[in-house]
């Protein structure tokens, strides 16, 4: 059974992949902090706590494992944050990639999957977005991950590593069966929001913006499920096993769902009513953000199996229900 080290592993999108490549027959090893994952998330293969920036730390723990490949989730990921204290995302996100992929460069381990963003095309010219549309990411933490892209590219010309970056837009859901799912805290996604003004874990929603060029004002977004993005990055590491070239894949379903649509859907699945206040705009927001991710279901093979939103928000109720059964 091949190991495969999974930084953020305990994280939201980490421990989906990590069961994604237990049922794919590999070993997934967690190596997270634990400043915002949780050891009960890693439930496939061994939990290793450390930090992308301990460089004696991922030395050790390559040299256990010996894994064939690296996923790389590790970041810190909220825009605003990454606005007010920018150092903190390129000292995490970009030196920290940099320590990982110089220690993998001394193990020789020569691929990876790397969790990259739509942030980093920032406002798109037109939608659906595509892989070579141009990338001017809006705030830090686009930038930080584009960084990093750049770094894994140049790391591919000079020591012959391999990747796949997979820019993905809005992460939602939870696992069907009900095993591990979202839990951030602060709290920063539209659905998670939406089921604790629901259930009154939080006083209301607040929709920020409703005069947008969309069809009924609010923002409009490109939801993939969870386990989805999960299974992606299973196929992007057998592709590239199988001798792929390298590329980039942006993921999504390419159905847009507005905010107002989001919170009519999660009112009729939860059957109880949402408190929404009406705010202003956040600036940078574009009205649309939808992808085409023909490419990434040509070459590696991945087809979305969760695309209707109620059935995203299905699995996102249930999840939310386990971990506060009040409602």
């Amino acid at each position: 059974m091949h190991n495969i080290l999974v930084t953020g592993g305990a994280g939201y999108i980490g421990s989906h992949a990590c069961k994604a490549l237990a049922q794919a027959g590999y070993r997934p090893i967690a190596y997270d902090n634990l400043s915002f994952g949780h050891a009960w998330a890693a439930q496939w293969g061994p939990l290793e706590r450390g930090d992308i920036l301990d460089r004696s730390r991922l030395d050790e723990v390559l040299k256990q494992y010996s894994p064939i490949a690296v996923m790389h989730f590790a970041a810190f990921t909220y825009v605003g944050e990454s606005v007010a204290d920018p150092g903190k995302y390129y000292r995490n996100n970009v030196a920290g990639s940099l320590t990982l992929l110089e220690a993998m460069r001394d193990r020789n381990i020569d691929s990876i999957v790397f969790s990259s963003t739509a942030a980093t095309y920032g406002i798109a010219d037109a939608a659906p977005i595509r892989e070579n549309a141009p990338q001017r990411p809006i705030n830090p933490y686009g930038a930080s991950k584009l960084m990093v892209e750049r770094m894994i590219q140049d790391f591919a010309v000079a020591h012959q590593v391999k990747f796949a970056m997979l820019r993905y837009f809005n992460a939602s859901g939870a696992d069907p069966d009900n095993q591990i799912g979202e839990d951030h805290t602060p709290e920063t996604h539209l659905i998670p929001l939406a089921l604790d003004a629901a259930t009154g874990r939080r006083p209301h929603l607040t929709v920020f913006g409703s005069d947008y060029d969309t069809p009924d004002g609010t923002c409009v977004r490109d939801y993939i499920h969870v386990t989805d993005l999960a299974a992606a990055h299973v196929c992007a590491l057998e592709a590239l096993k199988r001798g792929l070239a390298s590329s980039a894949y942006n993921l999504g379903n390419g159905l847009g769902a507005s905010v107002q649509e989001v919170i009519d859907t999660a009112e009729r699945v939860t059957g109880l009513p949402i408190p929404v206040v009406r705010g202003q705009r956040r600036p940078g927001d574009p009205a649309t953000l939808i992808t085409d991710s023909s490419k990434a279901q040509q070459e590696l093979g991945w087809v979305p199996a969760i695309t209707d939103l109620g059935q995203i928000i299905a699995t996102a109720w249930a999840w939310h229900q386990r971990q506060w059964p009040s409602r």
